[in-house]
Order: C-alpha cells, then sequence, then structure tokens
C-alpha cells in the first residue's frame, strides 16, 4: 500500500469517490473546487492505493497555535467502505504520525461526530485521547 499526496491526477475520481462516502451531501463537483479552494490555505489530502485502487483518504492542515504548538488538524478521515478493516486506516495514520514529525509537529488533532462510535474506536486503537468537547453556533 502507497500513500501519495493528491494534485489532481489519474485518481481523482477514485478519490472524490471515496471522500463522498464522508461527505454524500456535497457532490463530487463541488468536492472538487472545494478541496482546490482549501488547498489554497494549506489543506493537504493524501490517499492510500493498493492495486489501483484508493483505499482511503485523509485531508489535512499543519497548523500552529497558542493553545497546541504546531501540530496537524484531520478535517476529513475515510476508508472505502470496500475495504474497512483490513489495516489501511492504520498505513495511513501511521503515515501521517511520520509526516507530523517529518514537520516538527508534536501532535495530531481531529474532531469526530457523536455518533461515529466506529471512528471514535479506530481513534482510541491509535493512541488519541479524548481531550475537549467542540461547540459550534450555527
Amino acid at each position: 500500500m502507497d500513500v501519495t499526496f493528491f494534485e489532481d491526477n489519474a485518481d481523482r475520481a477514485q478519490v472524490l469517490d471515496v471522500l463522498t462516502q464522508l461527505r454524500p451531501h456535497i457532490s463530487q463537483d463541488a468536492l472538487a473546487a472545494q478541496i482546490k479552494r482549501q488547498q489554497q490555505s494549506g489543506y493537504q489530502l493524501a490517499y492510500v492505493k493498493s492495486d489501483n485502487i484508493v483505499l482511503a483518504v485523509v485531508g489535512f492542515e499543519v497548523r500552529e497555535s497558542l493553545a497546541w504548538g504546531k501540530h496537524i488538524y484531520i478535517d476529513d478521515l475515510v476508508t472505502n467502505e470496500n475495504h474497512r478493516s483490513q489495516g489501511v486506516g492504520n498505513v495511513l495514520m501511521a503515515w501521517l504520525k511520520h509526516h507530523a514529525a517529518e514537520h516538527g509537529c508534536k501532535q495530531i488533532h481531529v474532531d469526530s461526530e457523536i455518533q461515529r462510535f466506529k471512528a471514535h474506536i479506530f481513534f482510541q486503537r491509535e493512541e488519541f485521547k479524548t481531550i475537549a468537547h467542540h461547540f459550534v453556533w450555527a
């Protein structure tokens, strides 16, 4: 399994297919446009591929804050629904942890919606700790 940065390449359709499993309310055209806009302010997209199949996608930013110092914030993380529970997420997280260390990041942060219990279990297995509640005013 290889991890590759997304650059609107030949894997575009597959990457967008996997991302729509996480964000089904956004069309692929709208996703592509949004990704392009976000990339202008530091958003990065990487994916795991094996045997010409995109298995998982992560969208993240390297950030710096007073509270956490330099860190990675995961905006989007999804494993292709046809390839879950096969260790793909572990491969992607190992790569992301290495990427964080290479860029001087001491932490990786992620928000996971309350109802995503399987994601919570995954993050706990990856040694993430629950440290806060995330509040939204909309």
